[in-house]
């Protein structure tokens, strides 16, 4: 059972108590608040792992939150999952590139949610112990030591940058990225390296790793007005 420590942060007490009752079922331990205001002051007096995020909240909203939370060197380093309502596609990039981890779309099931919380402690932990390895999605191979990449079998030739994009993608298959997102994980800081990675260019880096991973090219998905994912199911 986990002993991590969660902060729910919801206006409406259903779902309050709706994700407290799964996640403690889950052995998390958990805090819940009503309002921005109350979950900085709680955010702020530290020891939470993850925070769950309603965006539509009274007065301070998700937003303005994840803004503050980001901002302040004794919660910058907290986990954040948005809860957002559909048609609030605007506000999901904006979570995204204000440095949230993921969101779910209201409604939702609770074990979606809870896997998606899973999932997001369980990548901060990898990433914090230095984890590397072999990626695997579907029929893709990412060696991650060697750079190299094979798909059904077969190996695929990419650029510096290219593979760089693909890692960010395969490390959270299914979740989706906003294209500044994407540009940021690209970028190489080794001055004989390929340097200038644009929102514009990353559309044509996708055309062209879909055209080099040839019958897995459907696994990069665009998603209209977000940017792009690594399906995590693959058809």
């Amino acid at each position: 059972m986990s002993n991590e420590r969660i902060l729910v942060v919801d206006d409406e007490r259903d779902i309050r108590e709706l994700l407290e009752y799964n996640l403690k079922r889950e052995g998390y331990r958990v805090t819940t608040v009503a309002s921005g205001e109350d979950a900085l002051a709680a955010a702020r007096r530290g020891g939470y792992d993850l925070i769950l995020l309603d965006l539509m909240l009274p007065g301070m909203d998700g937003l303005a939150v994840c803004r503050a939370l980001k901002k302040d060197a004794s919660t910058e380093g907290v986990a954040v999952v948005m809860l957002t309502a559909k048609g609030e596609e605007s506000d999901v990039v904006a979570g995204l590139e204000l440095g949230a981890d993921d969101y779910v779309t209201k409604p939702f099931s609770p074990r979606v949610l809870v896997a998606r919380v899973r999932a997001v402690l369980r990548r901060r932990s990898g990433e914090e112990t230095g984890e590397v390895g072999t990626l695997n999605v579907g029929d893709l191979a990412i060696d991650l030591a060697r750079h190299e990449v094979s798909a059904r079998g077969h190996p695929v030739e990419l650029t510096a940058t290219e593979f760089r994009i693909l890692a960010f993608l395969a490390r959270r298959p299914g979740w989706v990225f906003t294209r500044q997102q994407i540009v940021d994980a690209a970028q190489d800081d080794d001055s004989g390296g390929e340097r200038f990675v644009t929102e514009r260019s990353i559309d044509v880096h996708m055309v062209s790793l879909r055209r080099k991973l040839g019958e897995c090219a459907s696994y990069l998905e665009t998603v209209r007005g977000v940017g792009y994912r690594l399906r995590a199911e693959q058809r």
